[in-house]
């Protein structure tokens, strides 16, 4: 087995971050992204497959489906034309409107990203849900976002949707993906009517401020949020893709996320589309031994996880490079958590390579705070903004606005407006999406500090700190120390209330494989976090448990942890692993 930390790598396409920054124009890159923009507009599905049909890449494999049993089907640029091409042909015989919302609930198979794909091209707007949702959550994203046509499976539409159509007046078809004839005049099958309309269709004129996407975020309490993105972002996840994920001619790339997240479309569908490389799609869910062969028997060049997926791959207690060839493997990354040091340290025995955090949010759309190739990791650290992003650290007091330059000082993250990708609207929320912002400043909800060097550290959510003896706790900071322990595998903090001292630092912890929960591992544990943070900061109280509330793309739901703590109501758990 070779030695990964020897092996030669190609050169970065972001060589020189300083360099980079100082001479970055969005302009330039929208030109080099496309330079005949003003002739057709700039339209996601365009950019992501039409323009390379007119070029070398038409019979180039865009799209690889593995399928849960093993078997493996290809689709070419130019077949992903066609496809996508007859759903948007669909959707006009359906009596569709530009700008209404197509809805998909359904898991990691080609008819979602052909409809995704195909709905961009038709100018209505996507949005992908989560097939494991439950009926409530997919009433209530339904409904929000006004949908006309729904994309799923026979037995999910039996089992979640059919009891709710009374409510979705404005739902008037209904796709099955996987029955020949229709069941009824408005529920159809894909298949049947795709088969009956053109593969060749003309993409209208679209401006850049063009709904596209709409994606869901959940609150901590009340409705899920509905984030709005505009056929612009299309440049950020070109940019992106260029300069965070590293694309290179030839490379085969793998996103785990599931579309229904909005790391699964942006960078699971259209970064690898707009590049020109070949995007792997497994439909199975997480396994050690299914993950290590696919990198392996597929020579993945660039991997896109989650830290959860890599938690669980460190538990499984053993080194990939010395089971697996994974010679191919040039960069992994990580986002939907902050990526504890522990992690990235592993990651560059485990694969011969770091795992490179970056930082970015629904709301963003695109990777905003990332770890380059090129430039020196430091673990624990967001990184560095994307050149053509403005980040900034400010304090916030009785709605005072002022500006952190001071290095170190910990306070709100906030980022300057002008993005690409950034969301245009929260629907049917315009004051909530009014209070984001303070002027030309978006204010992320999370608090970081930036050192000297000017790579940001994430602290926590704001409604996460936690106040205790006059400190504020980010839970981060605990949870890294806890897993520098060698029989912590994962750990979530949250603040207990307590009479005395506010709150109380309490931890919740998931053991590695091959150690026993008990009364002396506690102590130990204990006694490691004082003596790292120090008595004020570590965890008062360790209760172990089997596993950790998360999202699905791998967020630790700590308020939730709060919530059933103290006994009061949940909240939105809709997007729960």
């Amino acid at each position: 087995m070779p030695d990964l930390r020897n092996k030669t790598l190609s050169r970065p396409n972001l060589a020189d971050y300083e360099r980079l920054r100082k001479e970055f124009f969005w302009e330039e890159e929208l030109r080099q992204l496309d330079p005949h923009v003003k002739k057709h507009g700039l339209n996601i599905a365009y950019e992501a497959i039409d323009k390379h049909c007119e070029g070398p890449l038409e019979n180039h494999t865009a799209l690889r489906w593995i399928q849960k049993e093993g078997t493996i089907r290809d689709y070419s640029y130019g077949e992903l034309k066609s496809l996508t091409a007859s759903f948007a042909n669909l959707l006009q015989k359906l009596g569709v409107k530009k700008g209404e919302t197509v809805y998909s609930l359904i898991g990691r198979v080609p008819a979602l990203y052909i409809a995704a794909l195909g709905t961009l091209k038709y100018t209505a707007v996507f949005c992908p849900l989560f097939s494991v949702f439950g009926p409530e959550p997919i009433l209530q994203r339904l409904k929000s976002g006004n949908v006309r046509v729904l994309v799923t499976t026979k037995a999910l539409f039996d089992k979640k949707v059919k009891t709710l159509l009374n409510d979705l007046p404005e739902l008037k078809y209904i796709l099955l993906t996987d029955i020949e004839e229709d069941p009824s005049d408005h529920i159809l099958s894909l298949s049947k009517h795709l088969a009956d309309v053109p593969d060749v269709f003309e993409i209208p004129f679209t401006e850049p401020e063009t709904p596209a996407l709409l994606h869901f975020t959940s609150g901590t309490t009340g409705m899920p949020k509905g984030a709005l993105h505009v056929h612009e972002a299309v440049l950020m996840h070109y940019v992106t893709g260029k300069y965070v994920l590293d694309f290179q001619p030839g490379d085969i790339f793998w996103c785990t996320a599931d579309p229904g997240w909005v790391t699964g479309t942006s960078y699971g569908i259209i970064a690898p589309l707009v590049n020109g490389v070949t995007n792997i799609v497994d439909e199975e869910e997480f396994d050690v031994t299914r993950w290590y062969t696919l990198l392996q028997d597929q020579k993945v060049n660039v991997w896109y996880t989650a830290p959860t997926a890599i938690r669980r791959l460190m538990r499984a207690n053993f080194m990939p490079v010395d089971k697996y060839d994974l010679e191919h493997l040039r960069l992994i990354l990580s986002v939907g958590e902050p990526l504890n040091p522990e992690a990235v340290t592993w990651g560059e025995k485990a694969f011969g390579v770091p795992v490179l955090d970056n930082w970015w949010q629904t709301e963003t759309g695109g990777i905003i705070i990332a770890n380059y190739r090129s430039m020196e990791v430091k673990p624990g650290s967001m990184g560095k903004p994307l050149p053509g992003i403005k980040a900034a650290i400010a304090e916030i007091i009785d709605n005072k606005f002022t500006i952190i330059d001071e290095p170190g000082k910990q306070g709100h993250l906030v980022l300057k407006r002008g993005w690409p990708s950034m969301f245009r609207s929260y629907l049917h929320q315009e004051e909530r999406y009014n209070k984001s912002f303070h002027g030309d400043w978006y204010i992320s909800g999370d608090l970081a500090k930036q050192d000297e060097d000017g790579y940001f550290w994430f602290v926590g959510r704001a409604d996460d700190i936690i106040k205790t003896s006059g400190h504020m706790v980010g839970p981060f900071e605990v949870e890294s120390c806890l897993m520098e322990h060698p029989a912590v595998a994962e750990s979530a903090v949250i603040g207990k209330p307590d009479s005395m001292i506010r709150e109380l630092v309490k931890a919740f912890v998931v053991l590695k494989i091959g150690f026993e929960a008990n009364d002396e591992l506690r102590q130990d544990i204990l006694g490691h976090a004082r003596k790292k943070l120090g008595p004020a900061i570590a965890p008062k109280e360790i209760e172990f448990t089997e596993s950790l509330p998360k999202t699905r793309s791998g967020k630790i739901m700590r308020r939730l942890l709060k919530a059933r703590e103290m006994g009061v109501p949940e909240g939105d758990t809709s997007t729960l692993e």
